[in-house]
């Protein structure tokens, strides 16, 4: 059966990250996407312009809805942006046992505008963190979370055992703001930290990497991967799309989500285009 992955996520008018990121990557991983929409932001490659989050109790009918009627093998959560929002989730995934929920904890864009409530980020550790298969921050991110900061792959092991301690079953700290000698992403399991390279490509494409990152990892599990064998395929993935960014908008381009199917087809992956 054709499985299916929820995003629980912010939308992003850019469409380099948020659910639109996550059901491009969705596309590219061969799994049926569908979105409870947390917030609205009008958005580019420079920044945020406004936002705006949607009632508690229609994020929680959304993914109700999806639940009941389609099923879902595997999820995700993006932007939360409220305490309120973060209730309402935490109580869906709850009350309809979603499998295998992958939580990217966005707190700020890469043009540096506040995602997350700073209110928020208390319930999130309660609510959201005990129910999460694994948790996926940034450096930023786990240095807010852990409460202290994450510059070096030791620290980032420290971090990753603090955070454990909230409740999921794994976490994944990215190391993608390292210096070249030393990056890595970390996956902690309770027991051992498991260091897995990550590639520096240059390019100042990268809007969006955390959604898309934590969107493949979620289509992986619902798949069937391991959570060890998931990973490397990931970084496979993120090392394609990044590698054929989009140089689009005057800041920050995004990621080319469909890069791989592109080359798979002999097309240029920044040209794009399909002869039907």
């Amino acid at each position: 059966m054709f499985k299916r992955v929820l995003t629980i996520a912010g939308s992003d008018s850019g469409g380099g990250a948020g659910i639109q990121a996550d059901l491009k990557t969705f596309c590219a991983f061969g799994v049926y996407g569908m979105t409870a929409i947390t917030a609205v932001t009008a958005q580019n490659t420079q920044g945020v312009l406004s936002m705006e989050g949607m009632k508690p109790v229609l994020v929680y009918d959304q993914i109700k809805a999806v639940v009941s009627d389609i099923g879902v093998d595997a999820a995700k959560t993006g932007m939360l942006l409220t305490a309120d929002i973060i209730e309402e989730v935490a109580r869906a995934i709850e009350e309809f046992s979603i499998p295998n929920v992958v939580v990217d904890p966005v707190m700020v864009s890469k043009s540096g505008n506040v995602l997350l409530q700073p209110g928020a980020i208390d319930r999130m550790k309660e609510k959201i963190f005990p129910q999460a298969w694994i948790i996926t921050p940034n450096l930023d991110e786990a240095s807010i979370l852990s409460g202290i900061p994450v510059t070096t792959p030791e620290a980032m092991k420290q971090s990753a055992r603090i955070l454990f301690r909230m409740g999921s079953k794994y976490v994944l700290i990215k190391g993608g703001h390292l210096s070249d000698q030393c990056m890595v992403d970390i996956l902690y399991d309770g027991t051992k930290a498991i260091e897995f390279p990550v590639k520096r490509i240059p390019t100042k494409n990268t809007h969006g990497t955390g959604c898309t990152y934590s969107a493949a990892l979620a289509a992986l599990l619902a798949l069937g991967y391991d959570i060890f064998k998931a990973i490397p395929v990931v970084r496979r993935y993120m090392d394609m799309v990044i590698t054929h960014s989009l140089p689009l908008g005057k800041g920050f381009g995004p990621t080319n989500h469909l890069s791989p199917i592109f080359l798979k087809c002999g097309l240029d992956p920044q040209s794009g285009g399909w002869n039907w």
